[in-house]
């Protein structure tokens, strides 16, 4: 069968594509944007794509057109399906019929720190030999692909709340039945699409309502807006993690770089890994409990855990130059990058750490965040901000409200020079966009050199 998917280059269709594949099918794509890791990643398995929506490339006509949820009415492929009666199916739909179907689904849910709790929880069920199939928004550095079917019933899945087409505005999540259910955090998120917290709140408790009774919802005690959603109905056994939950966690070194797992009052044993930040010590929590109900025990979940290797742009170090270090981080939202600057100040400690962020995201251009972005870096000690051209909203003013040295910049090239001045050796710099920031990462490191 010859399926062709618009909107190819997202980490969801990207990945789907990679599924459709092994499942046998001729894949094609097309995606505005064209660009790494996805692009690399479906390139090197054989899948050919097409910068831009010109609907030629639907001519002669694939078996089926998957829609991503990027595309809208007016898009001249979208039309051209419509107009020429195609077959159409959003991607959760596609993933629902041909992948999840009849297997034990493990959905990691939740605002923040989903990709990387989906990967440690593949991790962990590979490295107990149970070989997951899985569906990431990003690339495990331990498994190198974001997308695999695997040879268990078990599938491992990053379930996201956004929505799953123009012509379904469904959460992709409500697609996918789940068994196993992590529900990690939940903020307001998406304001291009939810007026507000309630709103995604609903959407959580579609996904709640399709848990089996015999399945498991895990969620923190420290969310308000998960136990919202909880006590609007859960037929399914709860587990907890956090303060006062079944599974804790006492930090050993104050980065979160070593800590103690406790499961009911018991020491499970201890977690020594490369990752930073308390939200990433929750992650492993949330992760050992999925773990434990399809049948890890902790102490193999720990020793896994001991050897996760995180996800490409997820606090990834990509350069090393004359002492300098460089990261990239996908974080878009204020507690993610307060999160993460606060696990790698406790890293580094006095070492001096400039971050550069590009408001990206459609909840940031739509200004949704703004009021939270000063607070959120605190701990950096100075910030580069990118004002894109399309930003609806004064960058400028943000900045001013900072507490820490905070300028404005609106092309690749000032941010360069910015850092240039300013950088020297025991320097941490980290970038974060949830796009590819028009490369500044590797432009960065050779101005550098």
């Amino acid at each position: 069968m010859h399926i062709h998917i618009l909107g190819i280059c997202g980490t969801f269709m990207g990945s789907m594509a990679v599924l459709a594949k092994e499942l046998g099918h001729r894949v094609t794509g097309s995606d505005a944007n064209v660009y790494p890791p996805m692009s690399t990643q479906l390139e090197a398995q054989g899948i050919e794509l097409t910068q831009g929506y010109d609907p030629a490339q639907l001519d002669p006509a694939p078996d089926l057109v998957v829609i991503g949820n990027a595309m809208s009415r007016g898009n001249p492929a979208v039309e051209y399906v419509l107009n020429k009666g195609l077959p159409y199916v959003s991607g959760p739909q596609w993933l629902a019929d041909h992948v999840l179907q009849g297997r034990w689904v493990l959905a990691v849910a939740g605002t923040h720190g989903k990709t990387t709790t989906s990967s440690m929880l593949a991790w962990v069920l590979e490295h107990a030999g149970m070989s997951p199939g899985f569906l990431i928004g990003g690339v495990p550095q331990n498994f190198s692909v974001s997308a695999r079917l695997g040879e268990t019933p078990f599938f491992v899945i990053e379930a996201d709340e956004y929505d799953s087409a123009f012509f379904d505005k469904r959460s992709k999540f409500v697609h996918y039945r789940p068994r196993t259910a992590i529900l990690n955090n939940l903020e307001f998120d998406h304001a291009d699409i939810f007026p507000d917290l309630p709103a995604i709140e609903r959407q959580f408790h579609h996904l709640v309502r399709t848990i089996p009774s015999e399945g498991l919802v895990i969620h923190p005690t420290t969310e308000p807006a998960l136990q919202r959603v909880i006590d609007m109905g859960c037929w399914t056994p709860v587990q907890t993690t956090g303060a006062g939950g079944q599974w804790q966690a006492r930090l050993l070194s104050e980065d979160g770089s070593k800590f103690e797992v406790m499961f009911e009052d018991k020491v499970q044993g201890v977690v020594e890994w490369d990752m930073t930040g308390q939200h990433n010590v929750a992650n492993a929590l949330a992760t050992l409990a999925a773990a434990r109900h399809v049948g890890v025990v902790p102490s193999m979940g720990i020793a896994a855990l001991s050897a996760f290797k995180s996800v490409k742009r997820r606090m990834e170090k990509v350069a090393e130059v004359r002492g300098i270090t460089i990261y990239d981080d996908f974080a878009h939202h204020p507690t993610a990058i307060a999160t993460t600057l606060d696990g790698l100040r406790k890293r580094i400690g006095d070492a001096p750490l400039i971050a550069i962020i590009e408001p990206r995201s459609n909840s940031m251009k739509l200004g949704a965040h703004r009021d939270g972005l000063p607070e959120s870096v605190v701990d950096a000690d100075q910030v580069i901000w990118y004002a894109p051209a399309n930003l609806g909203w004064d960058l400028g003013a943000t900045a001013a409200l900072c507490t820490v040295p905070s300028i404005v910049s609106d092309s690749l090239e000032g941010i360069i020079e910015r850092v240039k001045s300013q950088a020297q050796p025991g320097t941490h710099v980290v970038i974060m966009s949830n796009g590819g920031f028009g490369g500044l990462h590797g432009k960065l490191a050779e101005a550098l050199q």
